[in-house]
């Protein structure tokens, strides 16, 4: 009899939690990226509506609410406090916030954007190396010690004024977001005599022949890099499965579209971004020998190592898969 009445409680209970409805997935979903052109692939997804169009194919009902911001920390403290669900950056703010929370949050990368050199360029002509900066002389960059600019700033240092010295510039740095930056250095009123930006502000600051270059990043990591990416939380993403795959048909879609039509793309970029280049000058930079529109992440490592060697995270790997969710960590990478 016991037997009996246990089976039909478990029945039951079987049953009732067979009726239970799947948890749904997100239906708001809040995106950010920063300035640059190596956003270029969201840019295209924002404005054609591509994360719309994929969610539609799939059965979805997706509403998309894109965000600014000028820095990657900014971001993460958003992502952390359930703010924002992606974030895209340069890779050293989706290194820090990896590390943080392997414990925890475990966030991981989602996907790599471009792959772009970045300049330092000073419009000082007296500076022609690292080694000529000094107290006098302001560097804006995104953000101080976090931001991709400032990593490679302090990996240059090591380089090229020797082992120890990877902070020697620090104090120079001043946060700023690239067209502030941009004007400061060119404007003639500021303090900011040095910027280290990226695509498009840095060729802009070259046209002016007051400017020259000092660093260029893929001299310092020794080839082509990752300069912006996409990440988030592991339980946004394991919870959002199905968006998950219309956010990476988009983003294929998109990069698909710039390398197709990068006529079209930089005119859709400059219409949505106000940019003051001329459509020849932006198809120029986006379809630049140097730059990749690509998923897979390059030359991560030689980021993670530095960091952590130097103490600035406290989990290493000498694997790219560590860093990133399956969503592109099938890939080759490098």
């Amino acid at each position: 009899m016991k037997n009996n009445m246990l089976s039909a409680i478990m029945a039951l209970g079987l049953a009732g939690f067979a009726a239970m409805p799947a948890v749904a997935e997100v239906t708001q979903v809040r995106l950010a990226k920063q300035f640059g052109i190596g956003y270029l692939p969201l840019t295209l997804i924002e404005e054609q509506g591509l994360l719309e169009k994929h969610a539609a194919e799939a059965g979805l009902e997706i509403k998309a609410e894109w965000l600014r911001f000028t820095g990657g920390s900014g971001m993460n403290e958003a992502l952390l406090s359930g703010n924002l669900d992606l974030a895209a950056g340069g890779t050293p703010p989706m290194l820090t916030i990896w590390a943080r929370t392997q414990n925890n949050m475990k966030v991981k990368g989602v996907t790599a954007l471009s792959s772009m050199p970045l300049h330092l360029i000073t419009v000082d002509p007296e500076v022609k190396e690292l080694s000529d900066f000094d107290s006098s002389d302001k560097i804006a960059l995104p953000a101080v010690k976090t931001s991709i600019q400032a990593i490679t700033l302090q990996m240059a240092a090591e380089k090229y004024l020797g082992e120890g010295r990877h902070a020697d510039l620090d104090a120079f740095t001043v946060s700023m977001g690239h067209p502030d930056a941009q004007l400061a250095l060119l404007g003639g009123q500021s303090e900011i005599n040095a910027h280290f930006g990226s695509p498009p502000f840095q060729n802009l600051e070259l046209k002016d022949e007051r400017a020259h270059k000092v660093v260029d990043s893929y001299d310092v990591v020794g080839g082509p890099h990752t300069f912006t990416v996409v990440w988030s939380r592991a339980e946004f993403v394991e919870e959002n499965p199905e968006f998950m795959n219309v956010f990476m048909g988009a983003l294929n879609e998109s990069i698909d579209f710039i390398k197709s039509n990068p006529e079209e793309a930089a005119r859709i970029w400059a219409e949505a971004e106000s940019s003051p280049m001329t459509h020849d000058e932006i198809v120029a930079l986006i379809t630049d020998e140097q730059t990749r529109w690509t998923t897979e992440p390059e030359r991560l490592l030689p980021y993670v190592n530095y960091m952590a060697r130097v103490g600035l995270i406290q989990h290493d790997t000498n694997d790219w898969r560590d860093l990133f969710f399956e969503t592109v960590s099938a890939g080759a990478g490098s």
